[in-house]
């Protein structure tokens, strides 16, 4: 008799085999998973620059000139381009005495921002100049293309000048009556009792005779940074192609550096009598960090982003 002959057999055989290869290459994948995820690892996240930008600068602010360094080489790494950036590296390098980094950042600047490149280098010239400033009580004898800017100081509540300011426009009326033909700019704004710092002094220097024509008013700066580029324009203004900066013997290097950075021919340097033994020596290193940090400012590289 015949042998029964199973009719599914041959299909539950073939499902078997299916089933088989299923596992196999439900397998394979895994593997291949497994290795994939092994060897590429996890995705590492970009720098963000704009955050990196904003702590160097605030460690710059706080005093902390390394970490903003660090800072900035890890920006400058994850955005070698960025032109603000390598120009803050060069200047606070400058001020770390790290010749071969401003080299550096100021290379790669030119090729960037050939323009940025040349103010960068505008204000480590400023800066230098400004540390080898020394205060000066004589007046400078110059022509009517050269300005006379006195920077203002902190009126008393009732808008009356404070003693300093007294001082410094004694200095300035001095080298007014030195130089008759050069204009003369009063910077300064921080009114009190309606009465701008600038306004201030115009009228103690046309109480004292000078010519109320000749003596012209910036009353909006509200620091230094700002007398400096303020007073720029409007000296430019005036035809004026240089300056004389009068202020106090312990103000006079920080005022220097950023009316150069602002594009000022200065000229000269006149100072009051007060504190004046005391601020001839040269500022040691640590006693520049304000005038770096001004002059940042005066070219205009944005405190955050």
């Amino acid at each position: 008799m015949p042998a029964r002959t199973e009719p599914f057999a041959g299909r539950v055989s073939t499902v078997v085999t299916i089933s088989r290869h299923w596992k196999q290459l439900v397998g394979a994948v895994f593997t291949a998973a497994a290795l994939t995820t092994a060897t590429v690892g996890p995705a590492t996240a970009e720098p963000d620059v704009t955050a990196l930008y904003n702590s160097a600068q605030r460690h710059f602010t706080n005093g902390d000139d390394n970490a903003g360094r660090a800072d900035l080489r890890a920006l400058i790494a994850a955005a070698p381009h960025d032109a603000d950036a390598l120009a803050l590296q060069a200047i606070w390098s400058h001020y770390a005495g790290d010749a071969g980094a401003v080299g550096d950042a100021l290379h790669r600047l030119g090729a960037v921002d050939a323009g940025k490149a040349a103010g960068t280098a505008n204000v480590l010239h400023a800066v230098t100049a400004a540390a080898s400033t020394l205060p000066n009580p004589l007046p400078a004898l110059v022509g009517p293309q050269t300005g006379i800017v006195v920077l203002g100081y902190g009126l008393l509540p009732d808008g009356a000048l404070r003693p300093e300011l007294e001082n410094r426009l004694t200095a300035a009326w001095l080298q007014a009556v030195a130089a008759p033909f050069s204009p003369v700019v009063v910077t300064g704004g921080n009114p009190r009792n309606g009465v701008s710092e600038a306004e201030a002094m115009r009228r103690w220097l046309v109480g004292r005779g000078l010519p109320n024509e000749r003596i012209h008013v910036e009353d909006r700066a509200g620091s230094t940074v700002q007398n400096a580029l303020f007073s720029t324009r409007l000296l430019r203004d005036l035809g004026a192609t240089s300056a004389v900066v009068v202020t106090s013997p312990n103000h006079i290097r920080r005022a220097v550096a950023d009316f150069i950075v602002a594009g000022t021919h200065v000229v000269g340097a006149m100072t009051s009598l007060e504190q004046l033994v005391s601020q001839l020596p040269p500022p040691p290193r640590s006693a520049q960090r304000g005038i770096y940090l001004d002059a940042t400012r005066t070219f205009q590289l944005a405190t955050s982003r």
